[in-house]
């Protein structure tokens, strides 16, 4: 067996193996999750060695030598261990990856009723179990205790929390008078969960503290401002990695030159974390101080007629710096991706003549017009285009279209397809119908299931996942139950092993399908059908009454039960969200992970959760507000101002998360303004904190605001400002958006918008230099009048000629 390696994984002569050597086998096998593909038959190898490795002998005996073929018991099989079995094996428990939620609450709630107190040294040996500590146990642990936490090897583990567990950990930090030390110790992702409110207070940061902080774009804003004025090397802020998401236009302005060329280098080595808006002033930094240097690529983020100054002779640079970036995340406004492209053509003279040419391209090659695919890529390319083109994230249909089209002329109907053919071809399997996938599927459902199981950035189309999901039925020995359900006579219902390989194709099940299952498939499979995004309103409805017969009424589930529903509770009523037992917030947090709920249930979980637990909207506690997430959206307003300031202050910026109703963000705003003072007094962290909630602004506050501070508002934030308050802003604060969230501003807002309005708000969206005017952008001209020509010797800004279509119409003709 050892010799074997990872042959192990293939291994299917069981029928003489005994307990031992099926353990053994077992821990061999945890080398298999390395293995691309195959991993439905390693799980039924794993399930069938389970069962033989527990003959004879009770789970308590053998939890421990069983490997990481554990994750494969269920849930009934967990609640018959003893928590001293669990605390025996808890060192190969906290390894093992891949638990279900259900199995992490069971097993963690079995080890803590064994250890009695949540200690540190306790909560240390959970290792993957850590997410099933209840929110209100780690608010009872020691502050000393959390600390030593959040410094040691178990913290890694942080991220899986849900957001009410990790704001239980920060609140018990705060609550207990050490805030300082704490949130310095803070690591990761998991110090973005600290609230601006608390940074405001806290002095003692410095560069070198936040290196290793996740930051969010607030708290960036606000650190980076504080540590500019108290440093001697501003240089440093720059090189802190997280930091540059709070520079801003204001910042980059105030550079000198010889500064800004000398630490450009620290933009561009972080420039994933960069806002649009961020990259649109440092390329009109650039542009103004040294364009004959300037990184073509940031030529995309000026309006579009600035393109025009990229020469034959640069093309290869700007193409090569050009695709090193994502163009949708660099060019939000189609009109002026479209220029872009256009230019990108211009340079390749509307053709692909070699490799060379392709490797240049980098993800450029995600945005060929379906033209050049179809007709302009040379035979002697075409292979390294299709390699570059399979890593597309969202070809549109015309692209896909040109593709396959392509694949058909070099390699014919796939029903001629060799198995390798087939394999090299995976990811563009999607592009091809049902007729066409129906050989494929019959001839090689193996490569079809391994294509699938890589195909998760998008959900598939329908096509293609009706021709994956009638491979694995026409492959499975599945054969009707000897002894069905009442009206599932000779149907045929899924097996778990069936429904491990389909995944997102499960949602081609039929209803009768569904409704015959066998309960302990239900029972073995409900995480991975409740993960499936594709299942219709009746297929949900369908999987609900089976867990009913499956767990008896709402009433009787527990935590676990709730846990792994996933989209399945979305069908549960009014009546039914009544029965469950949300005491816990907890449970609840697992119920608001969904977004897709009604007002009116949404409104049943919140009243739910204050009934069982006891609490009045007063006593809820700052990760009572997190947990409850988007039904908060279902309070009545009159309780709004009933929420603590203690506890709302340092959860605005999750709260800000939500899309609520104009009237609840109005009472939110209400609240905010307790925090952060008047409108008039925010400052672009605070805006960007609020989120959402600043979009319960009244017409005379947005009225008021600085047109500097525009481009901070979120975009969910634009999106939610009702449009007969939008139309309201002045055609200067509509320039000041910025690329991101003009792109953000809605058809029903644009409806309501002025000619003048219209003509800012492209703009916006065009990257122009707004700053530069002294009132409206269509009709001003620049605030800066000492000198005519830039520092470069650029002749007066293009955005002064915008102003009057007469004067474009004579610069062009001069031209």
């Amino acid at each position: 067996m050892f010799r074997l390696g990872l042959l192990v994984c293939f291994y299917d002569d069981l029928e003489l193996l005994d307990a031992t050597v099926a353990q053994v086998l077992l821990h061999q096998m945890i080398k298999c999750s390395h293995l691309r593909g195959f991993q439905a038959g390693v799980q039924k190898l794993k399930a069938e060695l389970l069962d033989i490795a527990t003959e004879n002998q009770t789970l308590n005996e053998t939890l421990g030598s069983l490997s990481d073929a554990v994750v494969g018991l269920t849930y009934s099989q967990l609640e018959s261990l003893s928590p001293e079995a669990v605390h025996g094996a808890i060192s190969t428990l906290s390894q093992v990856s891949g638990w279900a939620k259900s199995q992490v609450i069971i097993l963690s709630a079995k080890y803590l009723a064994h250890e009695k107190v949540l200690s540190f040294y306790n909560v240390s040996q959970m290792g993957a179990l850590l997410a099933g500590v209840s929110t209100q146990a780690f608010c009872s642990m020691n502050c000393k205790d959390l600390s030593q936490v959040l410094r040691s090897a178990i913290s890694q583990y942080l991220s899986d929390l849900s957001p009410a567990q990790q704001q239980g950990i920060l609140s018990k930090m705060v609550e207990a008078g050490d805030t300082a030390s704490g949130i310095v110790e803070i690591q990761g992702a998991f110090f973005k969960e600290v609230s601006l409110f608390d940074l405001r207070r806290q002095p003692g940061f410095n560069s070198t503290v936040l290196k290793d902080k996740e930051l969010g774009r607030s708290q960036a804003l606000f650190l980076y401002e504080l540590l500019l004025k108290t440093t001697r090397r501003p240089e440093e802020l720059l090189s802190a990695g997280q930091l540059v998401k709070g520079v801003t236009c204001s910042h980059i302005d105030a550079m000198s030159t010889d500064f800004f060329l000398a630490h450009f280098q620290d933009f561009q080595n972080n420039f994933a974390l960069l806002s649009p808006y961020q990259v649109n002033c440092l390329a009109w930094k650039y542009w103004e101080v040294s364009r004959l240097s300037m990184p073509p690529f940031l030529l995309a983020a000026l309006p579009a007629r600035y393109l025009a100054s990229v020469p034959a002779s640069q093309c290869v640079p700007f193409l090569i710096s050009l695709g090193k970036s994502w163009l949708d995340s660099l060019v939000l406004d189609s009109h002026k991706k479209t220029s872009v492209l256009r230019k990108v053509q211009q340079c390749l003279d509307n053709s692909i003549a070699d490799e060379y040419t392709v490797d240049i391209m980098g993800n450029l090659l995600c945005h060929l017009p379906a033209a050049i695919i179809d007709r302009g890529i040379s035979p002697r390319a075409w292979a390294t285009a299709l390699h570059g083109l399979r890593d597309c994230p969202d070809l549109n249909p015309k692209q896909k279209a040109a593709v396959r089209l392509k694949l058909l002329g070099q390699y014919g109907l796939p029903q001629h397809w060799t198995a390798e053919t087939t394999k090299d071809l995976g990811p563009f399997l999607v592009l091809f119908s049902g007729d066409e996938l129906s050989s494929i599927a019959t001839k090689f459902p193996e490569i079809l299931l391994q294509a699938a199981s890589k195909i998760a950035r998008t959900l598939p189309p329908k096509e293609f996942l009706w021709a994956v999901f009638g491979s694995v039925r026409n492959s499975s020995d599945k054969i009707p139950s000897s002894d069905p359900m009442p009206g599932c006579h000779g149907v045929a219902a899924p097996s778990s092993d069936d429904i491990f390989k389909l995944a997102e194709a499960n949602a081609c099940w039929a209803l009768e399908d569904l409704r015959c299952m066998e309960e302990d498939t239900f029972i073995r499979t409900v995480e991975l059908l409740g993960a499936v995004q594709g299942f219709s309103r009746p297929q949900l409805m369908t999987l609900k009454e089976k867990a009913i017969q499956v767990w008896d009424m709402p009433s009787y589930w527990r935590e676990h039960h709730i846990a792994s529903l996933g989209r399945i509770a979305l069908a549960l009523n009014e009546s039914e969200l009544e029965q469950l037992n949300l005491s816990s917030i907890d449970t609840v947090a697992f119920l608001t992970q969904q977004t897709e709920w009604s007002p009116r249930q949404a409104e049943s979980i919140l009243q739910g959760f204050l009934d069982d637990s006891g609490y009045n909207i007063q006593d809820l506690k700052s990760f009572h507000l997190v947990g409850l997430g988007a039904t908060l959206c279902a309070i009545n307003i009159t309780e709004i101002p009933l929420i603590k300031i203690s506890e709302f202050r340092v959860v605005v910026a999750r709260i800000g998360t939500l899309l609520c109703s104009t009237h609840v963000l109005a009472e939110f705003k209400r609240k905010a303004e307790v925090v952060f003072g008047d409108p008039t007094e925010w400052t672009s962290p605070v805006l960007q904190e609020l989120g959402t909630i600043a979009a319960g602004l009244t017409k005379a506050e947005l009225r008021m605001l600085d047109k500097d501070l525009m481009p901070y508002f979120q975009p969910s934030a634009i999106k939610c400002l009702p449009d007969e308050i939008f139309k309201e802003l002045s055609a200067e604060q509509i320039a000041s958006l910025g690329p991101e969230n003009a792109a953000a501003v809605t058809h029903a807002q644009r409806r309501r918008l002025s000619p003048l309005q219209l003509q800012s708000l492209q703009q916006a969206l065009d990257g122009a230099k707004t700053h530069s005017w002294q009132d409206a952008p269509a009709s001003a001209g620049p605030t800066r009048t000492s000198s005519s020509r830039s520092p470069a010797g650029a002749p007066l800004s293009w955005d002064l000629w915008l102003g009057c279509p007469l004067l474009v119409l004579m610069a062009k003709f001069l031209w």
